[in-house]
């Protein structure tokens, strides 16, 4: 018998229960029988390492937190360089974490990045780097991945990050679990958000719509706030224009979407989003409640060409808030469209855009690249 794959995983910037990670790809990894090492920052988030999926070994990393990094890539190299080689496989989800391994690859299994994101492009989206510096920031990025692709193996969650590379990459799409029983149809009573609530995902944008229909329809965000916009979200909760839960971990808060009238994703058209088909769109699906998004030149034309919700105009301001609206009554008042819709898109996540299907091959994937170092 084939001794288990044991994987060693790493984060320090974020939450131990992100639904990448830990809810999914961690998951995968331990259904298929591998062995896994989870290092994240436990303590400092508070989340109890018991949280983490049955037989997962846990150890506790320091949280690259703004501008405060040193400390937690030191801690997270330290570990790496004990833990490492006991291991068939790094898998690294921050990509700073290059600098954990850099200079000890001999020493190391196979190394591999999940590369989440665009990293340059997102910094525009980070309060914590002062503006003039984002430039060099973004070219400290840049060189960075080049480092990254040279020496170590490299994981994408979107395809269209293959335009940064020189190599091809294996693609693994973030796409989320099937429900595991069939959700109810949507209802006419709610809208709902999940995710990080930051303007360039359309917070101010939320939280305007939530005024304008105070009285006809509740809404429930649910996810981390940023700190530039968490007093005016206090102030509409304060005025009962909408339910804010916090961080909920994505095995609790998609349950809470089910029976809404639509999931909204108010993104702005920043160079990080454009290209990405917005993961809580799939999650909304999975839940059998139709979209509301913004006309991204991803998401908008897989919104249409499925007949899975609704799109609105957005542009650097960011979204229509008034085309918001008027999508959101069109859902409430016609209930066979917002079924239908609700059920075109259960459909297509529940045949091919599930993480049952992308799981499995992950898991592969891993278990290729750990033969590579025979």
């Amino acid at each position: 018998m084939e001794p288990p794959l044991r994987v060693l995983v790493v984060t320090t910037v974020h939450t131990p229960l992100d639904a990448r990670i830990h809810h999914r790809q961690v998951r995968a990894l331990r259904s298929h029988g591998a062995q896994v090492t989870y290092a994240a920052p436990w303590s400092a988030t508070g989340t109890p390492p018991d949280a983490a999926a049955d037989g997962v070994r846990t150890l506790d990393l320091p949280r690259a937190v703004g501008r405060r990094r040193v400390r937690a890539l030191r801690a997270a190299r330290r570990l790496v360089a004990a833990e490492g080689p006991r291991h068939d496989v790094v898998l690294l989800h921050d990509p700073e974490l290059a600098l954990a391994v850099a200079g000890q690859l001999r020493q190391l299994p196979p190394v591999v990045l999940d590369v989440h994101e665009d990293t340059a492009s997102s910094l525009i989206d980070r309060p914590w780097v002062p503006g003039p510096l984002r430039p060099v920031a973004a070219a400290a990025a840049r060189r960075a991945e080049r480092w990254s692709e040279e020496r170590l193996h490299l994981l994408l969650a979107e395809r269209s990050y293959q335009e940064r590379f020189t190599r091809p990459h294996p693609f693994v799409p973030n796409v989320p679990p099937p429900a595991p029983i069939e959700p109810l149809p949507p209802g006419d009573q709610r809208a709902v958000y999940v995710g990080r609530i930051a303007v360039s995902r359309g917070a101010r944008e939320l939280l305007a719509v939530a005024a304008a229909m105070h009285g006809e329809l509740t809404f429930e965000l649910i996810g981390p706030v940023d700190g530039d916009v968490r007093a005016d979200l206090e102030r509409a909760v304060a005025a009962g224009h909408v339910d804010w839960a916090g961080f909920v971990p994505n095995d609790q808060a998609l349950p809470r979407v089910e029976g809404a009238a639509a999931g909204l994703s108010l993104v702005h058209p920043q160079p990080n989003h454009a290209g990405s088909l917005q993961t809580k769109v799939l999650e909304y699906l999975s839940r059998r409640v139709p979209v509301i998004t913004t006309d991204l030149p991803v998401t908008g034309p897989f919104v249409r060409e499925h007949d899975v919700g609704l799109t609105v105009p957005v542009d650097a301001s960011g979204a229509d808030v008034d085309a918001v609206v008027a999508a959101l009554r069109h859902l409430v008042a016609d209930g066979e469209d917002r079924r239908a819709k609700a059920d075109r898109g259960y459909d297509l996540v529940v045949r091919e855009l599930n993480w049952d299907v992308a799981g499995a091959a992950f898991v592969a994937e891993l278990e290729r690249i750990a033969e590579t170092a025979a």
